[in-house]
């Protein structure tokens, strides 16, 4: 079958043809064609034509003008808004980078020294690619430029002293990872064994639910409970209504709540929302100090001197986010009985924002690992892991027997827990039992966070590692403390992955006589990858993301365990962890069922939901209060991505694929951070 033919082709052709024939046609009557007519049958000059020439030259130096106005004007535009730019960026990085973190300047400072360098050397390998020295290296004897003579020297110094000692870090590093991988292996079998042989810890007895007729209250003991905050605008009543509705008889069951605000109109909420509950007839007291030396571990000091403390024979623990369950002390306490060597039964977090966005997932993904392995294998095989602060229930008289809460550190549980430990105390963790909870949804908290908890460790390492050697604990438990604890987890983890991933790593592209194996950069961490996310499987989609992040978060967690090593100033600061409240509403429908189910039992439970509805509007007006604030840049995270970036384009030149697609995607996955696209997003 023939095409059928195209009319509208044909159509727009003729127009064409048309055109071009008007075009090129000698018509007299058309003046704007006499440049195209060459007179040659008249000997004198043709005036019309020397005027039409003057005045197409006016035109065309008219048309140049207009088009230079057009250009300045252009390049006036860029150059304000590059100032602007520059100054926005510098605005943002200076609010970001607090001037207390001299440790993070000095980071900051070599991280830019080592850009400068990378970029040189970038630049020296581009002109021996381009004068083809990469196939064929040129020697000293046979150089003729000078150019190539500098660059065999070059090749020559590299070889022989700056690649053995940057070969011989770099074996270090593997070693020093490839423990650190045969660690977490352990950890993740010995969860499998738990699993497979269903072990649990034991409970002596159990509480009944509910309220039952005819009880005897003193098979309860005597409850204190304290909610220690600070400033916790968006999640204060959270914490107090879901532990004024837990089910323990109320005569037998103190609440604190430790306000440490500065904040005036945060005070004044919270001490009306204690008095509130007071008034429903629940034993609830609030405590507001005027200096708040110590922080948390301070504000906790205080409550525990009180003189009605000793009528208490344990106290739970709860931070201003945390919202327990209301038979949480029934499936705490029964653990206790007849134990008295157990001082801690620690509970599982549960998280209410995991999937608000990218940041709470990969967040997920790491705890999940570190109480479903790490704090449940420790529990179960040697009694002993690290206090989280929160959502645990303490034996009063082993803190008084540890010496109780000390000021010295910023992970005072952490502190407090080993000081238990070498008493001789015993600890549970309960994997079942779990306490609702907020991550940080920003990157700005999450690192404020992150540097808290990585700092204080090396804190508490440099202080009580003398009291370790000379406790009367067993050697196993002090090596295990010493070596594993602290050591292998603190301090080696973020040592290793800064270093091999963030430095050695990009130097190896410019030093390639310095080998790092394909296994050290690829497979080795897919595989501890796909370790740390079984115990959440739902984010196996973002194993590739985790990776990346968690390479991006050691540039922060060094930082943080450089300071705390060696004592700089920024390891002391606390910074209270930015929460949003995201679970009110699903908490006060909590809250209302709750009360609904047990209203014939007592009143109190009745009234702790009002409806919802004038907490919901105080969120709503609390929401409105909150001030606006924008993303900031952080640029040892951006400074980094230019390293990363550079040493792959090194590393596409001498075609190594692994390398350069690791160097390419670490790198984007360092801008991203560094121009805070990760996480809650603001205007």
């Amino acid at each position: 079958m023939s095409r059928e033919p195209n009319y509208e082709f044909q159509e727009w052709w003729n127009k064409q043809r048309e055109k071009n024939h008007e075009l090129f046609t000698n018509d007299s009557n058309n003046p704007n064609n006499g440049f195209l007519t060459v007179e040659i049958s008249s000997p004198h000059p043709d005036r019309t034509a020397e005027k039409d020439r003057a005045r197409s030259a006016r035109q065309l130096s008219w048309v140049c003008l207009l088009r230079f106005q057009q250009l300045a004007n252009s390049l006036a535009w860029i150059t304000k808004a590059s100032i602007s730019l520059l100054r926005t960026a510098n605005r943002r990085i200076s609010s970001a980078d607090s001037p207390s973190y001299s440790s993070s300047s000095r980071l900051y400072r070599i991280i830019k020294f080592f850009l400068f360098l990378v970029l040189l050397l970038l630049c020296v390998e581009l002109v021996a690619y381009f004068k083809g020295w990469h196939f064929s290296p040129p020697s000293a004897a046979s150089a003729e430029a000078a150019v190539e003579l500098v660059y065999a020297k070059w090749l020559e110094i590299r070889a022989d002293y700056l690649a053995p000692p940057l070969q011989c870090l770099t074996n270090v590093c593997i070693v020093l990872f490839l423990i650190q991988s045969v660690d977490r292996v352990v950890l993740m079998l010995g969860c499998f064994w738990i699993k497979f042989r269903r072990i649990k810890p034991t409970a002596a007895m159990e509480y009944p639910v509910g309220t039952v007729e005819g009880e005897n209250v003193e098979d309860y003991p005597m409850m204190l409970v304290q909610i220690p905050m600070c400033n916790e605008r968006e999640v204060y009543h959270q914490s107090i209504a879901s532990v004024c509705i837990m089910d323990w008889p109320k005569e037998r069951m103190l609440v604190q709540v430790l306000d440490d605000s500065d904040e005036l109109d945060v005070h004044l909420l919270i001490k009306a929302e204690v008095q509130k509950w007071q008034q429903r007839g629940v034993h609830i007291l609030y405590r507001h100090r005027l200096i708040r030396t110590g922080y948390k571990a301070g504000n906790l000091k205080s409550a525990m001197s009180c003189d009605y403390v000793k009528n208490y024979e344990f106290v739970a623990i709860f931070d201003a986010d945390f919202q327990p369950a209301p038979d949480f002390l029934k499936k705490t306490i029964p653990y206790f009985k007849g134990k008295d060597d157990l001082a801690l039964v620690q509970t599982r977090w549960a998280f209410v924002n995991k999937d608000e966005n990218l940041l709470t997932r990969l967040q997920n993904i790491n705890l999940s690992f570190h109480f479903e392995v790490e704090q449940q294998v420790n529990g179960v095989f040697i009694n002993f892991f690290g206090f989280n602060g929160t959502a645990g229930v303490w034996r009063i008289k082993a803190l008084e027997d540890c010496g109780g809460w000390l000021e010295r550190t910023t992970v005072e549980d952490m502190d407090i827990a080993v000081r238990a430990h070498l008493c001789g105390w015993k600890f549970v963790y309960l994997n079942d039992v779990k306490c609702l909870c907020e991550l940080p949804e920003s990157y700005e908290a999450y690192k404020k966070q992150q540097h808290r908890w990585h700092s204080g460790p090396m804190q508490l390492f440099r202080l009580c590692f003398v009291d370790i050697l000379r406790s009367k604990v067993r050697m196993a438990k002090k090596a295990n403390l010493i070596f594993l604890f602290f050591l292998l987890r603190k301090l080696i983890l973020p040592f290793y992955s800064f270093t091999l991933f963030c430095i050695i790593l990009p130097l190896t592209m410019f030093l390639p006589e310095a080998q790092l194996p394909a296994w050290v950069v690829c497979y080795v961490p897919g595989i501890m990858s796909i370790l740390n996310i079984l115990p959440a499987p739902r984010s196996f989609p973002f194993i590739v993301p985790y990776l990346l992040f968690e390479n991006t978060m050691s540039v922060t967690k060094f930082n943080a365990m450089i300071s705390g090593l060696f004592r700089f100033g920024s390891s002391y600061e606390w910074i209270v962890t930015k929460k949003l409240g995201r679970s009110s509403e699903a908490d006060l429908v909590a809250y209302e069922k709750e009360s609904d189910s047990l209203v014939e039992a007592t009143s109190l439970l009745r009234s702790s939901s009002d409806s919802g509805l004038e907490e919901l509007s105080k969120l709503e007006v609390t929401k409105k209060s909150v001030k606006s604030r924008r993303n900031r840049l952080y640029r040892k995270e951006l400074a980094l991505a230019f390293i990363l970036l550079t040493a792959s384009v090194r590393s596409l030149l001498s075609a190594q694929g692994i390398h350069f697609y690791f160097l390419l995607f670490q790198g984007i996955s360092f801008f991203v951070v560094g121009l805070d696209l990760i996480g809650e997003q603001v205007s």
